[in-house]
């Protein structure tokens, strides 16, 4: 099996000039616009609004991988509007063909008036046989069947499945009869499979083959509109499609797909000069092989964590050659997560980076290969968690509307900066309580990673105590958490871009919430604020039990120290000893108490039974054990999930005591994620990332030959500097691999062109195509 999977990439860095006037109360010079982007009818990104311009610079970057098959990319401009719904300016629309056209390049487009009329998509699936029939007094005539079997992709109306219905009609010169579905609900692929007939009046008698009345065939057509059943307001028009009758042959069955067109099949009048869009769009479709071609590829990309040196790993070498590239490690991040690979490869790329970093106040502060993974990764794997810790306080922060502005500067009218200050410090608490919170719900993938960070980091700087915090807090808080406070609609927090005093309140609590869970003196951090209002709000939290807070997030205490979490106090490693209530398991020998009570001791390292005094609460205890668990570098795959009495475990009846667990634990990577994960489509992406980099590949051959050969000093410093090689032999035999597993790949693809090109499924749709008017799809 072969597939074709389209994504698409647009830096919206585009500018809008000279917008037009739209109807409505707003004045041109007061024009606040953004810009949308939608596949179809469905909106699938939104820009941030731009204060009072005309000719507004947007200045964003969208990536979207499209699910689905679609007709058009539309970009709309509208005024937003405080009073009432934003009025549209403009549109620029593309078909799918043209794609290709304006890939990688930018181009200047005239915005063209948006008409409900025209927004449409979809297809519809007809079947329609013209018949020759007898009358009753004998005469002969025609009639046609038309059967509408069902409709797919039919856009969405206000972010919901639309309620369908079709009219069919037989329309001519003198003549237009028209009848309609049942309305279907809540459906995008409504399911009609209903037929309808109409009379063509050409008759005559068969004895005299005089003509009675005769109607011209060449002028008639069958026209199927789209609607959704609006009940008590004005249906709305979906599309239409029109199929003439002098197509279809006596008594032979037509049965084909049609695009739905714009209502009078688009045409238009000139429209007014609304302004123009400069964009720059990348499209590209990834041709997937099946999965055996991905097979040598895959392999010898899972097995990098376990090269030696890990710079000469196949991995490596793709994020070396490819750096500057921002979604590079994507597919990789995700081909590794897939396999449970990920946590030994970036463990292995940190401490290449360690080895390379000479103060520990540096520790990875750069945008390295090790780094990227890492917030890929966490984009990822993290998704829910960020979900879960932030949304309601974001929905919050954002629905409440209170004005938080301290910048004397950006005070308006009647403004109170104490209240300003007190509301800013009322949501920054609720934040850092959510995040300091929210270590139970750490996805133990991420918790996995950051173990291996810290004792990564502890090992390279064994004299610094609070090393082992900073190499985490960098990411926890400043690229993680923070991040997604500063723009919570990239990570799903939000639908949309917060209004602008939204926006300014969240980049207040961003910049207060990295500061707070950075690590550092505090002269160090009041000094990175350059506004002298931020430096006196910070001074207003209680740093050392901010620092604490942190600490308990994703940092258990060593062994060597006293702590207490939830209640427990860990001395030496020990969690004070709990009570619990026995109970006699089957009949009770005469004079046996039923309940005794006993004691359990929880350490970092065990549970065990004893007979000694403690108090706490059951939740208390499972919160602390799933905390300690997270970070158990020890942890099981499988457990029993009954007990083992009788000489066997209860669960599945194995005899041993020892023997290993018949379920599975909750693994480090969820399922959800790993079914997520196309790992042919990442494989794809990585063969054409290392195709597109050639020459890159070609040089760092190069270099790895030289090295070998002379043991010296690199020819060409300039070039070969770019490439980390630490083993040159090591090295080449993983790029000569690569290279072999690159052509057998081009091969493949080859192959599979020449197939495709001549008597394919494609080469017969788009015949039809053309046949039919450019309307319809063929099966």
């Amino acid at each position: 099996l072969i597939r074709s999977l389209p994504g698409l990439r647009v830096p919206v860095s585009s500018e809008a000039k000279n917008l037009g006037s739209v109807s409505g109360p707003n004045r041109q010079r007061d024009l606040c616009t953004f810009c949308t982007i939608s596949l179809d009818q469905e909106e699938v990104f939104r820009t941030k609004v731009f204060d009072k311009s005309v000719c507004p610079f947007y200045g964003e970057d969208f990536y979207f991988e499209i699910p689905r098959p679609f007709q058009c990319l539309s970009f709309y401009v509208y005024a937003k509007s405080v009073f009432q719904r934003d009025l549209p300016v403009g549109k620029v629309s593309i078909r799918k063909d043209d794609l290709c056209k304006y890939s990688g390049k930018e181009h200047w487009f005239g915005l063209q008036t948006v008409d409900p009329n025209s927004e449409v998509q979809g297809k519809v699936h007809l079947e329609m046989r013209l018949s020759e029939v007898i009358t009753e007094n004998g005469s002969t005539g025609q009639h046609i069947s038309v059967r509408i079997i069902e409709c797919k992709e039919l856009p969405l109306i206000s972010g919901q499945n639309c309620d369908p219905y079709a009219t069919v009609s037989l329309v001519g010169p003198a003549r237009s009869d028209q009848k309609k579905t049942k309305v279907k609900k809540k459906t995008s692929n409504p399911h009609f499979e209903e037929t309808f007939f109409f009379e063509v009046t050409r008759s005559y008698s068969r004895r005299t083959q005089f003509n009675v009345e005769e109607e011209d065939i060449e002028k008639l057509e069958i026209k199927v509109d789209l609607w959704n059943n609006e009940n008590l307001a004005q249906d709305v028009f979906l599309g239409e499609t029109r199929v003439p009758v002098k197509i279809l042959q006596s008594d032979h069955i037509h049965k084909a797909w049609y695009l739905l067109q714009p209502k009078g099949n688009g045409n238009k009048s000139k429209s007014d000069d609304l302004g123009s869009l400069r964009l720059k769009l990348t499209y590209i479709e990834d041709t997937v092989l099946p999965s055996a071609c991905y097979t040598p590829l895959c392999t010898l990309l899972l097995k990098s964590p376990d090269v030696k040196p890990i710079s000469a790993s196949a991995a490596h070498i793709l994020g070396d050659i490819c750096r500057e590239r921002y979604e590079v490690v994507l597919p990789m991040v995700r081909l590794l997560l897939h396999n449970n690979r990920f946590v030994p490869f970036v463990s292995a790329v940190a401490a290449l980076e360690l080895d390379n970093t000479q103060e520990a106040n540096t520790i990875f502060r750069g945008n390295s290969l090790a780094t990227r993974c890492i917030d890929d990764m966490m984009k990822i794997v993290g998704k829910n968690y960020l979900s879960v810790t932030l949304k309601p306080v974001i929905d919050e922060i954002c629905e409440s509307n209170k004005t938080c502005e301290i910048d004397p500067i950006k005070l308006k009218e009647g403004d109170n900066v104490e209240v300003n200050k007190e509301n800013l410090q009322g949501y920054v608490q609720k934040v850092f309580s959510s995040i300091t919170q929210s270590s139970s719900n750490c996805p133990p993938l991420m918790c996995d990673v950051f173990r291996s960070l810290r004792h990564l980091a502890c090992k390279r700087f064994p004299g610094d105590p609070h090393v082992q915090y900073s190499a985490v807090s960098s990411f926890v808080f400043l690229r993680f958490f923070a991040v997604a406070v500063l723009s919570p609609h990239s990570f799903q927090l939000r639908s949309h871009h917060p209004d602008p005093e939204i926006s300014r309140t969240l980049t207040l609590i961003s910049k207060t919430i990295q500061t707070l869970g950075s690590w550092g003196s505090l002269s160090k951090k009041l000094s990175s604020f350059k506004e002298t209002y931020m430096y006196d709000f910070f001074k207003s939290f209680q740093e050392e039990k901010c620092i604490e807070k942190v600490k308990k997030v994703f940092f258990f205490p060593p062994s060597h120290t006293q702590r207490s979490i939830n209640g427990f106090i860990i001395s030496n490693g020990c969690y004070r000893f709990v009570s619990i209530q026995k109970r006699a398991q089957g009949r009770k020998p005469p004079g046996m108490k039923t309940f005794k009570k006993r004691w359990l001791r929880l350490t970092n390292r065990e549970l065990s039974y004893h007979k000694h005094k403690g108090e706490t609460s059951s939740l208390e205890w499972l919160e602390v054990l799933s905390q300690v668990s997270r970070c158990n570098e020890g942890r099981l795959a499988t457990f029993h999930p009954s007990n083992y009495t009788s000489g066997a475990w209860q669960c599945c009846q194995s005899l041993s005591s020892n023997a290993p667990g018949c379920k599975p634990c909750t693994t480090t990577m969820l399922a959800n994620l790993q079914l997520d994960i196309d790992c042919d489509r990442e494989a794809e992406r990585i063969f054409s990332l290392l195709s597109a980099n050639d020459t890159k590949l070609q040089s760092m051959e190069d270099a790895c030959a030289s090295l070998a050969v002379y043991q010296g000093p690199q020819r060409e410093p300039e070039e070969y500097s770019k490439f980390t090689i630490q083993e040159p032999k090591e090295t080449f035999h993983t790029l000569k691999q690569l290279r072999n597993i690159m052509e057998e790949l081009q091969r493949q693809h080859n192959i599979r062109n020449d197939v495709r090109q001549y008597g394919s499924a494609e080469h017969d749709v788009k015949e039809n195509w053309a046949n039919f008017q450019n309307k319809t799809l063929k099966l």
